[in-house]
Protein backbone atom coordinates (compact mmCIF):
# COMPACT_ATOMS: atom_id res chain seq x y z
CA UNK A 1 0.00 0.00 0.00
CA UNK A 2 0.99 3.31 -0.50
CA UNK A 3 3.14 5.26 2.11
CA UNK A 4 1.96 8.63 0.89
CA UNK A 5 -1.61 7.71 1.19
CA UNK A 6 -3.02 9.48 4.25
CA UNK A 7 -3.76 7.28 7.16
CA UNK A 8 -7.52 7.37 6.84
CA UNK A 9 -7.25 6.49 3.47
CA UNK A 10 -9.64 7.83 0.66
CA UNK A 11 -13.17 8.98 1.27
CA UNK A 12 -15.73 6.27 0.37
CA UNK A 13 -18.03 7.05 -2.60
CA UNK A 14 -21.00 5.74 -1.43
CA UNK A 15 -20.84 4.34 2.16
CA UNK A 16 -24.23 2.64 3.33
CA UNK A 17 -26.49 4.93 5.24
CA UNK A 18 -27.23 3.02 8.84
CA UNK A 19 -25.83 -0.71 8.32
CA UNK A 20 -22.31 -0.07 8.69
CA UNK A 21 -20.53 -1.54 11.35
CA UNK A 22 -17.28 -0.53 13.28
CA UNK A 23 -15.42 -0.25 16.11
CA UNK A 24 -16.56 3.25 16.88
CA UNK A 25 -19.94 2.54 16.38
CA UNK A 26 -19.83 -0.08 18.84
CA UNK A 27 -17.93 1.83 21.29
CA UNK A 28 -20.72 4.14 21.26
CA UNK A 29 -23.83 1.69 21.24
CA UNK A 30 -21.75 -0.03 24.25
CA UNK A 31 -22.19 3.26 25.82
CA UNK A 32 -25.36 3.82 25.26
CA UNK A 33 -26.48 0.27 26.41
CA UNK A 34 -24.88 1.39 29.50
CA UNK A 35 -27.00 4.52 30.38
CA UNK A 36 -30.21 2.71 29.57
CA UNK A 37 -29.52 -1.02 29.54
CA UNK A 38 -33.26 -2.28 29.01
CA UNK A 39 -34.00 -3.59 25.99
CA UNK A 40 -37.06 -5.49 24.20
CA UNK A 41 -34.97 -8.44 22.89
CA UNK A 42 -31.16 -9.94 23.68
CA UNK A 43 -30.24 -12.13 21.60
CA UNK A 44 -26.77 -14.51 22.42
CA UNK A 45 -24.83 -15.95 19.69
CA UNK A 46 -24.12 -13.61 15.91
CA UNK A 47 -23.81 -16.68 13.59
CA UNK A 48 -26.61 -16.93 11.09
CA UNK A 49 -29.67 -17.84 12.97
CA UNK A 50 -28.90 -14.88 15.62
CA UNK A 51 -27.97 -12.51 13.73
CA UNK A 52 -31.28 -13.48 11.65
CA UNK A 53 -33.16 -13.37 15.20
CA UNK A 54 -31.85 -9.45 15.64
CA UNK A 55 -32.87 -8.57 12.09
CA UNK A 56 -36.48 -9.92 12.81
CA UNK A 57 -37.09 -8.78 16.06
CA UNK A 58 -35.94 -5.62 14.51
CA UNK A 59 -38.35 -5.53 12.03
CA UNK A 60 -41.16 -5.87 13.99
CA UNK A 61 -40.43 -2.67 15.92
CA UNK A 62 -38.87 -4.37 18.99
CA UNK A 63 -35.52 -2.75 20.53
CA UNK A 64 -32.59 -5.32 20.07
CA UNK A 65 -29.55 -6.11 21.53
CA UNK A 66 -27.51 -9.01 19.88
CA UNK A 67 -24.01 -9.83 21.39
CA UNK A 68 -21.34 -12.47 20.36
CA UNK A 69 -18.22 -13.22 22.24
CA UNK A 70 -16.25 -13.30 19.87
CA UNK A 71 -16.81 -12.14 15.96
CA UNK A 72 -19.94 -12.34 13.05
CA UNK A 73 -20.00 -15.47 12.15
CA UNK A 74 -17.38 -17.12 14.05
CA UNK A 75 -18.48 -20.59 14.89
CA UNK A 76 -20.43 -23.48 12.89
CA UNK A 77 -21.79 -20.85 10.51
CA UNK A 78 -18.38 -19.70 8.61
CA UNK A 79 -17.51 -23.59 8.44
CA UNK A 80 -20.28 -24.95 5.60
CA UNK A 81 -19.85 -26.30 2.14
CA UNK A 82 -20.93 -22.54 1.34
CA UNK A 83 -23.84 -24.27 -0.27
CA UNK A 84 -28.16 -23.73 -0.08
CA UNK A 85 -29.19 -26.56 -0.26
CA UNK A 86 -32.90 -27.65 -2.00
CA UNK A 87 -33.19 -30.56 0.74
CA UNK A 88 -32.54 -33.42 -1.63
CA UNK A 89 -30.96 -35.29 1.20
CA UNK A 90 -33.81 -35.12 3.86
CA UNK A 91 -36.19 -36.14 1.02
CA UNK A 92 -34.54 -39.26 0.34
CA UNK A 93 -34.11 -39.96 4.28
CA UNK A 94 -38.19 -39.44 4.60
CA UNK A 95 -37.99 -36.13 6.17
CA UNK A 96 -40.22 -34.27 4.04
CA UNK A 97 -41.20 -31.08 6.35
CA UNK A 98 -37.56 -30.15 6.36
CA UNK A 99 -36.99 -30.53 2.42
CA UNK A 100 -39.77 -28.54 1.85
CA UNK A 101 -38.73 -25.68 4.30
CA UNK A 102 -35.10 -26.10 2.80
CA UNK A 103 -36.61 -25.48 -0.52
CA UNK A 104 -38.61 -22.60 0.04
CA UNK A 105 -35.63 -20.79 1.95
CA UNK A 106 -33.45 -21.50 -0.53
CA UNK A 107 -35.99 -20.06 -3.13
CA UNK A 108 -35.80 -16.68 -0.55
CA UNK A 109 -32.72 -15.99 -0.86
CA UNK A 110 -31.84 -16.97 -4.18
CA UNK A 111 -34.93 -14.78 -5.82
CA UNK A 112 -36.11 -11.79 -2.51
CA UNK A 113 -33.33 -11.57 -0.06
CA UNK A 114 -30.34 -12.30 -1.19
CA UNK A 115 -29.80 -13.02 -4.88
CA UNK A 116 -26.44 -11.28 -5.09
CA UNK A 117 -24.87 -14.04 -2.44
CA UNK A 118 -26.70 -16.91 -3.75
CA UNK A 119 -26.34 -18.46 -7.32
CA UNK A 120 -26.95 -21.69 -9.33
CA UNK A 121 -24.33 -24.15 -8.75
CA UNK A 122 -24.36 -27.09 -11.46
CA UNK A 123 -23.20 -30.54 -10.05
CA UNK A 124 -22.28 -33.69 -11.78
CA UNK A 125 -22.41 -36.91 -10.47
CA UNK A 126 -20.34 -39.48 -12.60
CA UNK A 127 -21.24 -42.63 -13.27
CA UNK A 128 -18.30 -44.25 -12.61
CA UNK A 129 -17.51 -48.33 -12.21
CA UNK A 130 -18.04 -48.11 -8.48
CA UNK A 131 -21.84 -46.37 -9.31
CA UNK A 132 -24.57 -49.61 -9.93
CA UNK A 133 -27.06 -48.77 -12.26
CA UNK A 134 -29.33 -49.14 -9.24
CA UNK A 135 -27.68 -46.58 -7.59
CA UNK A 136 -27.41 -44.33 -11.05
CA UNK A 137 -31.57 -44.94 -10.95
CA UNK A 138 -32.04 -43.97 -7.96
CA UNK A 139 -29.67 -41.09 -7.72
CA UNK A 140 -31.73 -39.43 -11.15
CA UNK A 141 -35.38 -40.38 -9.18
CA UNK A 142 -33.59 -38.06 -6.26
CA UNK A 143 -32.44 -35.34 -8.94
CA UNK A 144 -36.24 -35.25 -10.43
CA UNK A 145 -37.78 -35.21 -7.34
CA UNK A 146 -35.57 -32.24 -6.63
CA UNK A 147 -36.81 -30.71 -9.23
CA UNK A 148 -40.35 -30.99 -7.53
CA UNK A 149 -39.43 -29.58 -4.95
CA UNK A 150 -38.10 -26.71 -6.33
CA UNK A 151 -41.87 -26.52 -7.98
CA UNK A 152 -43.57 -27.04 -5.08
CA UNK A 153 -41.45 -24.20 -3.39
CA UNK A 154 -42.43 -21.36 -6.55
CA UNK A 155 -38.66 -21.17 -7.32
CA UNK A 156 -38.38 -20.18 -11.13
CA UNK A 157 -36.88 -22.16 -13.68
CA UNK A 158 -34.79 -19.63 -14.88
CA UNK A 159 -33.18 -19.77 -11.08
CA UNK A 160 -32.71 -23.17 -11.03
CA UNK A 161 -32.65 -25.02 -14.62
CA UNK A 162 -33.39 -28.92 -14.86
CA UNK A 163 -31.68 -31.61 -13.74
CA UNK A 164 -30.51 -33.83 -16.87
CA UNK A 165 -28.47 -36.96 -18.61
CA UNK A 166 -24.94 -36.36 -19.49
CA UNK A 167 -22.82 -38.24 -21.73
CA UNK A 168 -19.30 -39.14 -21.01
CA UNK A 169 -17.90 -37.03 -23.43
CA UNK A 170 -20.37 -33.98 -21.49
CA UNK A 171 -19.28 -35.17 -17.99
CA UNK A 172 -15.76 -35.32 -19.02
CA UNK A 173 -15.98 -31.90 -20.29
CA UNK A 174 -17.27 -29.92 -17.56
CA UNK A 175 -14.82 -31.80 -15.17
CA UNK A 176 -11.81 -33.07 -16.89
CA UNK A 177 -9.95 -34.54 -14.12
CA UNK A 178 -12.70 -37.29 -13.59
CA UNK A 179 -10.70 -40.80 -14.53
CA UNK A 180 -12.71 -41.82 -18.50
CA UNK A 181 -12.05 -45.89 -17.77
CA UNK A 182 -15.46 -47.12 -17.47
CA UNK A 183 -16.73 -43.61 -17.03
CA UNK A 184 -21.17 -43.93 -18.39
CA UNK A 185 -22.33 -40.22 -18.24
CA UNK A 186 -23.24 -38.06 -15.53
CA UNK A 187 -25.97 -36.95 -13.30
CA UNK A 188 -26.26 -32.77 -13.90
CA UNK A 189 -27.93 -31.08 -10.74
CA UNK A 190 -28.55 -27.58 -9.76
CA UNK A 191 -28.44 -25.91 -6.29
CA UNK A 192 -27.69 -22.59 -5.00
CA UNK A 193 -24.24 -21.89 -3.85
CA UNK A 194 -23.02 -18.91 -1.56
CA UNK A 195 -20.18 -16.70 -2.66
CA UNK A 196 -19.62 -16.91 1.22
CA UNK A 197 -21.45 -18.04 4.20
CA UNK A 198 -19.58 -15.58 6.72
CA UNK A 199 -20.45 -12.78 4.25
CA UNK A 200 -24.11 -13.75 4.82
CA UNK A 201 -24.04 -13.52 8.31
CA UNK A 202 -22.37 -10.22 7.84
CA UNK A 203 -24.95 -8.96 5.39
CA UNK A 204 -28.17 -10.31 7.78
CA UNK A 205 -26.03 -8.76 11.00
CA UNK A 206 -25.49 -5.23 9.36
CA UNK A 207 -28.92 -5.31 7.69
CA UNK A 208 -30.32 -5.85 11.65
CA UNK A 209 -28.02 -2.76 12.66
CA UNK A 210 -29.84 -0.63 9.40
CA UNK A 211 -32.95 -1.37 11.29
CA UNK A 212 -31.90 -0.40 14.43
CA UNK A 213 -30.59 -3.43 16.21
CA UNK A 214 -27.01 -2.85 18.48
CA UNK A 215 -25.07 -5.53 16.82
CA UNK A 216 -22.39 -6.19 19.69
CA UNK A 217 -19.49 -8.36 18.86
CA UNK A 218 -16.76 -9.04 21.44
CA UNK A 219 -19.02 -9.16 24.23
CA UNK A 220 -19.89 -12.40 26.33
CA UNK A 221 -22.94 -13.53 27.94
CA UNK A 222 -21.90 -14.94 31.17
CA UNK A 223 -24.99 -15.50 33.04
CA UNK A 224 -28.49 -15.44 31.48
CA UNK A 225 -31.61 -15.34 33.97
CA UNK A 226 -35.53 -14.34 33.42
CA UNK A 227 -35.17 -10.54 33.53
CA UNK A 228 -31.98 -10.04 31.33
CA UNK A 229 -27.86 -11.17 31.39
CA UNK A 230 -24.42 -10.50 32.94
CA UNK A 231 -22.72 -9.03 30.19
CA UNK A 232 -18.71 -8.93 29.36
CA UNK A 233 -17.10 -6.58 27.28
CA UNK A 234 -13.75 -9.24 25.99
CA UNK A 235 -12.34 -5.71 25.09
CA UNK A 236 -11.82 -4.12 28.12
CA UNK A 237 -13.24 -6.86 31.27
CA UNK A 238 -15.83 -4.55 32.03
CA UNK A 239 -19.09 -6.12 33.23
CA UNK A 240 -22.59 -4.64 32.10
CA UNK A 241 -26.10 -5.67 33.74
CA UNK A 242 -28.99 -5.74 31.20
CA UNK A 243 -32.55 -5.83 31.53
CA UNK A 244 -34.12 -7.60 28.60
CA UNK A 245 -37.80 -8.54 28.69
CA UNK A 246 -36.96 -11.93 26.31
CA UNK A 247 -33.79 -13.75 25.20
CA UNK A 248 -32.91 -15.15 22.58
CA UNK A 249 -30.08 -17.85 23.03
CA UNK A 250 -28.45 -19.12 19.21
CA UNK A 251 -25.32 -19.53 20.58
CA UNK A 252 -25.11 -22.88 18.28
CA UNK A 253 -22.87 -25.64 19.82
CA UNK A 254 -22.29 -23.49 22.90
CA UNK A 255 -25.67 -22.53 23.90
CA UNK A 256 -25.92 -25.51 26.42
CA UNK A 257 -23.33 -23.79 28.52
CA UNK A 258 -25.94 -21.08 29.15
CA UNK A 259 -29.25 -22.40 29.74
CA UNK A 260 -30.20 -25.75 31.57
CA UNK A 261 -31.78 -28.50 30.00
CA UNK A 262 -30.32 -27.90 26.70
CA UNK A 263 -28.78 -31.35 25.32
CA UNK A 264 -26.96 -31.25 22.25
CA UNK A 265 -24.84 -33.83 20.44
CA UNK A 266 -22.32 -31.97 17.77
CA UNK A 267 -21.45 -33.64 14.68
CA UNK A 268 -17.99 -32.38 12.89
CA UNK A 269 -17.88 -31.35 8.95
CA UNK A 270 -14.57 -31.54 7.90
CA UNK A 271 -13.72 -29.81 4.25
CA UNK A 272 -10.22 -29.21 2.58
CA UNK A 273 -9.23 -26.54 0.87
CA UNK A 274 -6.87 -27.43 -2.66
CA UNK A 275 -5.67 -25.07 -5.57
CA UNK A 276 -7.75 -25.06 -8.52
CA UNK A 277 -4.58 -26.06 -10.58
CA UNK A 278 -4.36 -29.50 -9.09
CA UNK A 279 -7.43 -30.55 -10.03
CA UNK A 280 -7.51 -28.62 -13.66
CA UNK A 281 -10.40 -26.56 -14.95
CA UNK A 282 -14.09 -27.29 -13.00
CA UNK A 283 -17.45 -25.97 -14.62
CA UNK A 284 -18.97 -27.80 -12.02
CA UNK A 285 -19.02 -29.22 -8.36
CA UNK A 286 -19.01 -32.98 -7.96
CA UNK A 287 -20.97 -35.55 -6.52
CA UNK A 288 -18.35 -38.62 -5.97
CA UNK A 289 -20.73 -41.31 -4.15
CA UNK A 290 -18.90 -42.38 -1.13
CA UNK A 291 -17.90 -46.00 -1.87
CA UNK A 292 -20.35 -48.31 -0.25
CA UNK A 293 -23.17 -45.85 1.07
CA UNK A 294 -26.32 -45.66 -0.90
CA UNK A 295 -27.07 -41.51 -0.47
CA UNK A 296 -23.57 -40.46 0.86
CA UNK A 297 -21.23 -37.96 -1.33
CA UNK A 298 -18.28 -36.28 -0.73
CA UNK A 299 -18.59 -32.77 -2.74
CA UNK A 300 -16.02 -30.98 -4.89
CA UNK A 301 -16.81 -27.49 -4.95
CA UNK A 302 -15.10 -25.05 -6.96
CA UNK A 303 -14.90 -21.53 -5.50
CA UNK A 304 -13.69 -19.44 -8.10
CA UNK A 305 -10.40 -17.97 -6.32
CA UNK A 306 -7.91 -20.39 -7.26
CA UNK A 307 -9.39 -22.83 -4.50
CA UNK A 308 -11.43 -25.74 -4.64
CA UNK A 309 -13.54 -27.45 -1.35
CA UNK A 310 -13.79 -30.60 -0.35
CA UNK A 311 -16.21 -32.54 2.11
CA UNK A 312 -18.13 -33.28 4.28
CA UNK A 313 -17.63 -35.66 7.04
CA UNK A 314 -20.27 -36.33 9.12
CA UNK A 315 -19.00 -37.34 12.51
CA UNK A 316 -19.63 -37.59 16.60
CA UNK A 317 -17.63 -35.27 18.40
CA UNK A 318 -17.27 -35.89 22.26
CA UNK A 319 -16.12 -33.79 25.08
CA UNK A 320 -15.56 -30.27 25.42
CA UNK A 321 -16.63 -28.18 22.70
CA UNK A 322 -13.85 -26.33 21.36
CA UNK A 323 -13.48 -22.60 19.44
CA UNK A 324 -12.08 -23.86 16.40
CA UNK A 325 -12.26 -27.51 15.69
CA UNK A 326 -9.30 -29.27 14.78
CA UNK A 327 -9.18 -31.35 11.66
CA UNK A 328 -8.04 -34.92 12.73
CA UNK A 329 -5.86 -37.19 9.63
CA UNK A 330 -8.49 -39.51 9.59
CA UNK A 331 -10.98 -36.72 8.14
CA UNK A 332 -8.70 -35.93 5.35
CA UNK A 333 -7.32 -39.03 4.79
CA UNK A 334 -10.91 -40.55 3.93
CA UNK A 335 -11.63 -36.74 1.83
CA UNK A 336 -8.62 -37.94 -0.35
CA UNK A 337 -9.10 -41.38 -0.77
CA UNK A 338 -13.25 -40.87 -1.77
CA UNK A 339 -11.18 -38.35 -4.34
CA UNK A 340 -9.20 -41.08 -5.74
CA UNK A 341 -11.77 -43.28 -6.52
CA UNK A 342 -13.10 -41.01 -9.70
CA UNK A 343 -10.33 -38.64 -10.28
CA UNK A 344 -7.87 -39.33 -13.25
CA UNK A 345 -5.25 -37.27 -10.99
CA UNK A 346 -3.34 -38.78 -7.88
CA UNK A 347 -3.75 -36.19 -4.56
CA UNK A 348 -1.29 -36.49 -1.67
CA UNK A 349 -1.46 -35.22 1.80
CA UNK A 350 0.76 -32.26 0.83
CA UNK A 351 -1.50 -30.77 -1.71
CA UNK A 352 -3.83 -30.24 0.73
CA UNK A 353 -3.23 -26.41 1.19
CA UNK A 354 -5.52 -26.04 4.14
CA UNK A 355 -8.42 -27.95 6.08
CA UNK A 356 -11.30 -26.54 7.95
CA UNK A 357 -13.96 -28.09 10.29
CA UNK A 358 -17.60 -26.94 12.06
CA UNK A 359 -19.51 -28.52 14.24
CA UNK A 360 -23.46 -28.98 13.72
CA UNK A 361 -25.75 -28.21 16.84
CA UNK A 362 -27.62 -31.17 16.61
CA UNK A 363 -30.50 -31.83 19.27
CA UNK A 364 -29.59 -34.65 21.22
CA UNK A 365 -32.52 -36.65 21.43
CA UNK A 366 -32.04 -38.30 24.36
CA UNK A 367 -31.23 -41.94 22.86
CA UNK A 368 -29.04 -43.89 24.48
CA UNK A 369 -25.75 -42.47 23.67
CA UNK A 370 -23.65 -46.27 23.91
CA UNK A 371 -26.24 -47.38 21.01
CA UNK A 372 -25.04 -47.74 17.33
CA UNK A 373 -25.78 -44.80 15.15
CA UNK A 374 -24.29 -41.85 13.18
CA UNK A 375 -24.74 -38.07 13.76
CA UNK A 376 -25.28 -38.18 9.82
CA UNK A 377 -28.71 -40.03 10.99
CA UNK A 378 -29.82 -37.24 13.58
CA UNK A 379 -32.48 -35.24 12.09
CA UNK A 380 -31.57 -31.67 10.60
CA UNK A 381 -35.18 -30.51 12.12
CA UNK A 382 -34.62 -27.05 14.20
CA UNK A 383 -36.06 -26.77 17.43
CA UNK A 384 -36.53 -24.38 19.88
CA UNK A 385 -36.65 -24.73 23.19
CA UNK A 386 -38.10 -22.27 25.79
CA UNK A 387 -36.72 -22.89 29.76
CA UNK A 388 -38.96 -22.19 32.60
CA UNK A 389 -37.26 -18.93 33.05
CA UNK A 390 -38.37 -17.74 29.94
CA UNK A 391 -35.04 -18.07 27.86
CA UNK A 392 -35.47 -19.36 23.68
CA UNK A 393 -32.85 -21.31 22.93
CA UNK A 394 -32.70 -22.37 19.08
CA UNK A 395 -30.80 -25.18 18.13
CA UNK A 396 -30.48 -27.63 15.06
CA UNK A 397 -31.28 -26.96 11.88
CA UNK A 398 -28.96 -25.77 8.89
CA UNK A 399 -27.62 -22.92 7.11
CA UNK A 400 -30.49 -22.67 4.47
CA UNK A 401 -33.13 -22.58 7.09
CA UNK A 402 -31.42 -19.80 9.22
CA UNK A 403 -34.51 -17.08 8.71
CA UNK A 404 -37.53 -20.13 9.37
CA UNK A 405 -35.22 -20.88 12.56
CA UNK A 406 -34.91 -17.59 13.55
CA UNK A 407 -38.53 -16.75 12.80
CA UNK A 408 -39.80 -19.53 14.97
CA UNK A 409 -37.49 -18.35 17.59
CA UNK A 410 -38.71 -14.96 17.61
CA UNK A 411 -42.46 -16.14 17.05
CA UNK A 412 -42.07 -18.07 20.67
CA UNK A 413 -40.17 -15.31 22.72
CA UNK A 414 -42.63 -12.84 21.72
CA UNK A 415 -45.39 -15.00 22.61
CA UNK A 416 -43.23 -16.42 26.00
CA UNK A 417 -42.65 -12.46 26.85
CA UNK A 418 -46.52 -11.40 26.41
CA UNK A 419 -44.63 -8.04 23.65
CA UNK A 420 -46.25 -6.26 21.49
CA UNK A 421 -44.87 -6.94 18.08
CA UNK A 422 -45.97 -6.95 14.38
CA UNK A 423 -45.70 -9.57 11.95
CA UNK A 424 -42.65 -10.88 10.55
CA UNK A 425 -41.27 -9.43 7.76
CA UNK A 426 -38.04 -11.19 6.61
CA UNK A 427 -39.20 -13.58 3.89
CA UNK A 428 -39.56 -10.28 1.72
CA UNK A 429 -36.94 -8.23 2.98
CA UNK A 430 -33.97 -7.67 0.69
CA UNK A 431 -30.16 -8.06 2.45
CA UNK A 432 -27.77 -5.08 2.30
CA UNK A 433 -26.20 -5.34 -1.59
CA UNK A 434 -29.22 -7.31 -2.69
CA UNK A 435 -30.88 -6.15 -6.09
CA UNK A 436 -32.17 -7.45 -9.01
CA UNK A 437 -30.12 -9.69 -11.54
CA UNK A 438 -30.54 -6.73 -14.33
CA UNK A 439 -29.13 -4.43 -11.85
CA UNK A 440 -26.03 -6.47 -10.39
CA UNK A 441 -25.76 -7.28 -14.12
CA UNK A 442 -25.62 -4.48 -15.27
CA UNK A 443 -22.84 -3.39 -12.54
CA UNK A 444 -19.76 -1.84 -14.38
CA UNK A 445 -17.46 -3.63 -11.93
CA UNK A 446 -15.21 -6.95 -11.61
CA UNK A 447 -18.02 -10.03 -11.08
CA UNK A 448 -16.34 -11.03 -8.91
CA UNK A 449 -16.93 -7.87 -6.20
CA UNK A 450 -20.76 -7.90 -7.42
CA UNK A 451 -21.02 -12.09 -6.17
CA UNK A 452 -19.66 -10.32 -2.85
CA UNK A 453 -20.68 -7.03 -2.31
CA UNK A 454 -24.13 -6.95 -4.51
CA UNK A 455 -24.60 -3.31 -5.00
CA UNK A 456 -22.00 -1.99 -2.95
CA UNK A 457 -19.47 -3.16 -5.03
CA UNK A 458 -19.10 -0.25 -7.13
CA UNK A 459 -18.26 1.44 -3.94
CA UNK A 460 -15.85 -1.28 -2.84
CA UNK A 461 -14.32 -1.00 -6.47
CA UNK A 462 -13.73 3.00 -5.92
CA UNK A 463 -11.74 2.64 -2.83
CA UNK A 464 -9.36 1.07 -5.50
CA UNK A 465 -9.69 3.92 -7.82
CA UNK A 466 -8.88 6.30 -5.80
CA UNK A 467 -5.72 4.64 -4.64
CA UNK A 468 -4.06 1.80 -7.16
CA UNK A 469 -2.39 0.12 -3.92
CA UNK A 470 -5.80 -0.41 -2.46
CA UNK A 471 -6.49 -2.51 -6.07
CA UNK A 472 -3.85 -5.01 -5.92
CA UNK A 473 -4.31 -8.41 -4.62
CA UNK A 474 -2.87 -8.81 -0.77
CA UNK A 475 -2.21 -12.54 -1.59
CA UNK A 476 -0.24 -13.34 -5.04
CA UNK A 477 -2.42 -15.92 -6.49
CA UNK A 478 -5.74 -15.18 -4.73
CA UNK A 479 -8.18 -12.01 -5.71
CA UNK A 480 -8.91 -10.03 -2.72
CA UNK A 481 -7.61 -6.84 -2.61
CA UNK A 482 -6.72 -4.21 -0.20
CA UNK A 483 -9.90 -2.05 -0.51
CA UNK A 484 -11.98 -5.15 0.56
CA UNK A 485 -10.29 -4.93 4.05
CA UNK A 486 -10.51 -1.53 4.18
CA UNK A 487 -14.27 -1.95 3.49
CA UNK A 488 -14.69 -4.39 6.09
CA UNK A 489 -13.05 -2.62 8.32
CA UNK A 490 -15.15 0.89 7.90
CA UNK A 491 -18.44 -1.19 6.77
CA UNK A 492 -18.78 -4.94 7.97
CA UNK A 493 -17.44 -4.85 11.92
CA UNK A 494 -14.12 -6.40 11.27
CA UNK A 495 -12.20 -5.22 14.44
CA UNK A 496 -8.81 -7.34 14.43
CA UNK A 497 -6.86 -9.32 11.93
CA UNK A 498 -8.49 -12.65 12.67
CA UNK A 499 -11.75 -11.11 11.84
CA UNK A 500 -10.50 -9.60 8.47
CA UNK A 501 -8.69 -12.71 7.19
CA UNK A 502 -10.93 -15.59 8.77
CA UNK A 503 -14.64 -13.84 8.19
CA UNK A 504 -14.62 -10.74 6.33
CA UNK A 505 -12.68 -12.52 3.69
CA UNK A 506 -11.48 -16.27 3.72
CA UNK A 507 -7.48 -15.82 3.27
CA UNK A 508 -6.84 -17.56 6.48
CA UNK A 509 -8.41 -20.77 5.41
CA UNK A 510 -4.88 -21.58 3.42
CA UNK A 511 -2.09 -20.86 6.45
CA UNK A 512 0.44 -20.03 3.94
CA UNK A 513 -1.69 -17.34 2.52
CA UNK A 514 -3.01 -16.33 6.15
CA UNK A 515 0.96 -15.25 6.71
CA UNK A 516 1.19 -13.58 3.54
CA UNK A 517 -2.03 -11.55 4.29
CA UNK A 518 -1.48 -10.33 7.40
CA UNK A 519 0.65 -7.12 6.82
CA UNK A 520 -2.18 -5.45 4.59
CA UNK A 521 -4.50 -6.51 7.10
CA UNK A 522 -2.52 -4.50 9.95
CA UNK A 523 -2.62 -1.85 6.95
CA UNK A 524 -5.75 -1.82 6.45
CA UNK A 525 -6.77 -1.50 10.23
CA UNK A 526 -4.04 1.41 10.82
CA UNK A 527 -5.80 3.39 8.35
CA UNK A 528 -9.12 3.42 10.17
CA UNK A 529 -7.32 3.90 13.70
CA UNK A 530 -9.30 6.23 15.76
CA UNK A 531 -11.85 7.27 13.37
CA UNK A 532 -14.90 7.98 14.79
CA UNK A 533 -17.61 6.92 12.28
Amino acid sequence: MSPATPATGPADPAAPSGSSLSAARRSRELAALAADSEVDVLVVGLGATGAGAALDAATRGLSVVAVDAHDLAFGTSRWSSKLIHGGLRYLASGQLDVAHESAVERGILMERTAPHLVRAQPFVLPLTPLVGTGQAALARAGFMAGDLLRLAARTGRGTLPRPRTLSAVETRHLAPALRATGLRGGLLSWDGRLSDDARLVTAIARTAAAHGARILTRVRALALHRDGAVLRDETTGEELTVRARTIVNAAGVWAGGLVDDVRLRPSRGTHLVLRSEDLGRLSAGLHIPIPGESNRFVLVLPQGDGRVYVGLTDEPVEGPVPDVPEVPETDIGFLLDVLGSALDVTLHRADVVGAFAGLRPLLDTGADPDAPGRTADISRRHAVLTSAEGVVTVVGGKLTTYRRMAQDAVDAAVAAAGLDAGPCRTASLPLVGAATPKVLAGLDVPSRLVFRYGSEAPAVHALGLADPALARPVVPGHPVTGAELLWAVRHEGALDVADLLDRRTRIGLVPEDRADAEEAAREALARTAGSTV
